[in-house]
């Protein structure tokens, strides 16, 4: 019995395990089993994980998708540069780290972004918000992170500095934090929706609910709105490429 799964805490908002059973039952694969690690202390349940000889491969969610680097025998280039490990290939006990999160955003967030916007502001500075820089860098986007706590120095302001002219000129949002996420499905990240219009597009990484409380005021306010749904089908797809190349 071939072996896949999903590490990260906490599962029950994630479509992964359902997405990977119907293509396994839709593509006529057979001896293949995908299951949800929801794991509460990475030192203490990494170690048994690492010693099972069936698994051969893992996604990797929040909060863990930095930390788990450290477990990890090899990794990619782009991992490395971002810092962040979202799939884990496994064969013969090596553990080697790769990042899909940046083509899942990729291929998701652009055939909806218009020429003129290129000023984006990234709500969080997870593992998930670096994939997205990635992807904005490359495209020759301008953006600043915003946190709880501010660091400009590090390019990160706070959600109190977002100002009418801030949001006129940074005209891409996008939320990479969980707030909003099943079953907190009525929370969203504190920014003035007030100062939004017609010339922004809103990207929210969170898929479950469809869409989230930051979309619905967004797109009440005239903005274009993309939920994470295609980038989990991309980045899902990603995987198993990597895990049968």
């Amino acid at each position: 019995m071939k072996r896949y799964g999903l590490i990260g805490n906490p599962l029950g908002h994630s479509f992964s395990r359902k997405y990977f059973l119907e293509k396994f039952q839709r593509e006529h694969l057979s001896g293949i089993d995908y299951l949800n690690f929801e794991i509460k202390d990475l030192p203490s349940e990494i170690p048994p994980l690492k010693q099972d000889p069936e698994l051969c491969g893992l996604n990797v969610t929040i909060p863990y998708k930095t930390d788990i680097i450290s477990y990890l025998d090899k990794i990619s280039p782009e991992t490395a540069g971002i810092k962040a490990c979202n799939c884990i290939r496994i064969r013969g006990g090596i553990w080697e780290g790769f990042n899909t999160d940046i083509t899942g955003f990729k291929e998701s967030f652009l055939p909806l972004r218009r020429a003129e916007q290129n000023k984006a502001l990234i709500l969080g500075t997870g593992g998930s918000s670096r994939a997205v820089a990635w992807v904005l860098q490359t495209e020759g986007i301008e953006f600043l992170y915003v946190s709880r706590t501010a660091s400009p120095e590090k390019g990160i302001i706070d959600y109190s500095m977002l100002t009418e002219e801030l949001l006129e000129t940074y005209t891409i949002v996008i939320n990479t934090t969980p707030v909003g996420m099943y079953p907190h499905v009525h929370d969203c990240p504190d920014i003035p929706y007030s100062l939004v219009s017609r010339h922004h597009y809103f990207f929210d990484l969170v898929y479950n609910p469809d869409p989230t409380e930051f979309l619905i005021r967004a797109r009440a306010r005239g903005a274009v709105i993309k939920n994470g749904s295609d980038m989990l089908s991309i980045q899902a797809e990603e995987s198993w490429k990597i895990w049968n190349s």
